[in-house]
């Protein structure tokens, strides 16, 4: 952690008797004063978190935090108290056990500070010590966590999240605003392998990153295949580099040539031209060998989009044959026929109860049909007597008389009409 990077401090770093308090040394039983031993720990513990995450780095070490933390030419005095607790928490963790726990040949490309005689706080700690090393550095564990998460979200936001391999200098290059050194970014790489993220390899002196790529659970290691195209990758962007230096050259002696021409030098003016060609010459010939890397880039890519699509067609395949495995033609009949039996049952059986309620339902129809024709035949007949004529109204006279004889209804009629209605 950087001793020159300001740290934003507590309200109560202006309280002497408050400070004086938690700048004391812890007492050797805690259980003397829980409460005031436990304030301390917790102002003490989210502090050394606090100044890590201002200073952008994931590590601590003990020296650093006393210049960190001095104040009034005191430093704290629990600072080592501080650092056990947080270590037997889970909170912080040695840099090189760290490294260790992960499986990635970390002593081949480097990490940091790690090794400052390692085993030292260990066997003290084991023999009832209480001292650490100053220079002793340790992983926050929240903090590269964090750091891990950014640095992932960072490169598959940039331009090279189409590429899985990169060099451990450009990624360096495009965390930086998140990582504050290298020994960061390593913290970082290191978090993201156990999470099985990431993996790094050596190649030829070089730092090799490669990211795990979306549909995969999980990254798999750098093989030869890998190595080659981040050669063929890193040659095209140094091709790429020669061409744009070439273009300048040829711009410049273009303009050499127009500066002589304009002073009357047309021999030197003409040997800058033939210059400017021989440059352009080169420039093609570049341009050329540029051209065939991106061929060659472009069809690794395509290869390996046709062997995610067949990948994708052998599971579907995979998939379908075991969802088909118990299913025969045979059987898919005699289920049809099962189903068809069914429903020709259930069709007899809804036409067996619809025919008894149509059965009673019509009886009683025409018990109530029945009884409505018998009162309609006790009811008043219509009176025979002609209306009064209105005086010189010949309109009305000339009407003819609305007839007098009885209604007389067919009930046989009506009850043969009702019965064809009912079946």
């Amino acid at each position: 952690m950087s001793s020159t990077v300001e740290t934003t401090l507590p309200s109560e770093w202006d309280d002497d008797e408050r400070m004086n308090f938690l700048f004391s040394d812890f007492k050797e039983n805690r259980d003397v004063n829980t409460m005031d031993w436990d304030s301390k720990m917790d102002f003490w513990t989210a502090l050394v978190v606090r100044s890590c995450r201002d200073s952008r780095t994931v590590c601590v070490n003990l020296q650093d935090l006393n210049k960190t933390f001095r104040r009034k030419e005191k430093t704290p005095l629990g600072l080592t108290t501080v650092i056990q607790s947080m270590s037997r928490c889970g909170k912080l963790q040695r840099e090189s056990e760290f490294a260790a726990n992960v499986d990635c040949g970390w002593l081949s490309w480097g990490v940091g500070l790690l090794l400052v005689k390692p085993l030292k706080w260990t066997f003290s700690s084991l023999l009832g010590g209480s001292r650490v090393p100053l220079e002793e550095s340790f992983v926050v564990i929240e903090l590269v966590k964090e750091k891990a998460a950014e640095v992932l979200r960072i490169y598959q936001n940039s331009e090279f999240a189409s590429r899985s391999v990169m060099s451990f200098q450009e990624l360096y290059t495009l965390s930086s605003s998140v990582c504050a050194d290298e020994s960061t970014l390593c913290m970082a790489l290191l978090q993201l392998q156990r999470e099985k993220q990431v993996a790094v390899s050596l190649h030829e002196g070089e730092k090799i990153v490669k990211f795990c790529q979306p549909g995969q659970g999980r990254v798999s290691i750098v093989s030869d295949v890998d190595i080659g195209i981040y050669q063929l990758q890193r040659s095209e962007k140094l091709l790429e580099e020669r061409l744009e230096k070439l273009s300048l050259e040829a711009e410049k002696c273009k303009d050499e040539a127009r500066v002589l021409l304009r002073q009357g030098k047309k021999m030197q003016a003409l040997r800058c031209l033939r210059g400017r060609k021989r440059v352009e010459k080169r420039a093609d010939n570049l341009f050329g060998q540029l051209e065939s890397i991106r061929g060659i880039l472009d069809r690794i890519a395509q290869s390996q989009t046709d062997k995610t699509v067949l990948q994708a067609y052998q599971a579907g395949m995979a998939s379908l044959r075991l969802s088909l495995k118990d299913v025969t033609v045979e059987g898919a009949e005699s289920l049809l026929d099962q189903i068809q039996e069914l429903c020709d049952k259930q069709d007899e059986v809804n036409q067996a109860i619809s025919g008894a309620v149509t059965s009673t339902d019509g009886d009683e129809l025409e018990a109530e049909l029945k009884s409505l024709l018998d009162e309609s035949a006790t009811s008043p007949e219509v009176p025979s007597q002609l209306l009064p004529s209105i005086p010189g109204d010949d309109l009305l006279d000339s009407l003819p008389a609305v007839p007098h004889n009885d209604l007389n209804i067919n009930t046989k009629q009506l009850e043969e009409e009702l019965k064809q209605m009912t079946l």
